[in-house]
């Protein structure tokens, strides 16, 4: 089942996303060890974290990262703060452009300060810092461009970044993450009505039904695909009246899921550039988040592209050509 579109191989691929630090900290015990059901009202706790990484995130980074491991050619738009320059080095040597990141000098770049204990418990922070002002950036100012995501970014930014790529003609995924409590059902609608294609994990696809008061079926009837990511169970693909189930691919390891999902959109994204058919370009994304899984943080992963075809002829006995 192709795609209506033609191919767009030789065109960016606009990312607007956040871009953010994510400092993970570990707490070698318990938290229910250390916390008093009786007392939560006056709740005052430390935890002792000997061990602390900082890593480079954000749904815009990662899905861009991935998307040129793959060769295609991401363009980020998205907001950072005066703190963002070990984040601009980085993207420079992974050959990924920062024309379009707009650094606001008195804010921080979005940052997660999450403690994780043994039992992957999590306690997070999230400071959202020049996220907020992701507005600030135009698509208008984006040149050849033909295909958008609109992944989790600040409220009136993903509202105005829809906007523009419908009034541009610019096809896009929208990708409301864990930005989708922000917006109400009717919202959501809005957002759906002008995309082209919609994703989200199998807990978004219940929280959007409720929200919507309407079925999956009925929302996949309003998009080109609806595609539902499921985990180890895999993903599901809603297109042309048809569902394209597509299985998990197995991971070296299970290291840390953190990322995967934005893996998973760029392969995604990379099989619509090429024109792909849904089962293939689902199987690509299933595959990039099995190599992210196998490794910490969401871009320390770090495959040849024949690394990845490999890992892709392995899982299903096809061959694919990444360019």
């Amino acid at each position: 089942m192709p795609f209506y579109f033609c191919n767009y191989r030789h065109m960016n691929t606009l990312i607007c996303g956040s871009l953010a630090f994510d400092t993970i900290m570990v707490f070698q015990d318990q938290f229910k060890n250390h916390l008093l059901p009786e007392k939560l009202h006056i709740l005052n706790v430390c935890f002792f974290v000997p061990e602390m990484r900082r890593e480079f995130g954000g749904t815009a980074g990662n899905i861009a990262y991935n998307l040129r491991l793959l060769n295609g050619k991401p363009l980020i738009m998205a907001t950072a703060g005066n703190d963002f320059s070990t984040y601009t080095q980085w993207l420079a040597q992974n050959d990924i452009t920062d024309l379009h990141i707009k650094v606001i000098d008195d804010s921080y770049t979005a940052q997660a300060f999450i403690t994780t204990d043994l039992d992957d418990n999590q306690i997070t922070a999230f400071h959202p810092g020049a996220m907020q002002q992701s507005h600030l950036n135009s698509v208008k100012d984006a040149r050849d461009v033909s295909l958008a995501i609109i992944a989790p970014d600040g409220r009136d930014g993903m509202f105005q970044h829809a906007r523009e790529c419908v009034e541009a003609g610019i096809p896009f995924l929208f990708d409301p993450g864990q930005g989708l409590p922000m917006f109400s059902g009717d919202e959501l609608l809005d957002f759906i009505e002008k995309a082209d294609y919609l994703a989200v994990n199998d807990y978004e696809a219940q929280l959007l039904q409720e929200k919507t008061h309407l079925t999956l079926e009925a929302l996949a009837a309003k998009v080109k695909a609806l595609i539902v990511t499921q985990g180890a169970k895999g993903s599901t693909i809603h297109a042309e009246g048809q569902r394209i189930d597509v299985p998990c691919v197995v991971a070296d390891a299970l290291v840390d899921p953190t990322g995967c999902g934005d893996a998973y959109r760029a392969g995604l994204l990379y099989g619509i550039s090429k024109g792909w058919d849904w089962l293939q370009s689902g199987k690509l994304a299933a595959v990039m988040g099995a190599i992210k899984i196998a490794s910490r943080g969401g871009q320390n992963h770090q495959p040849s592209r024949q690394e990845i075809e490999a890992k892709y002829e392995k899982a299903f006995n096809e061959k694919i050509n990444l360019g």
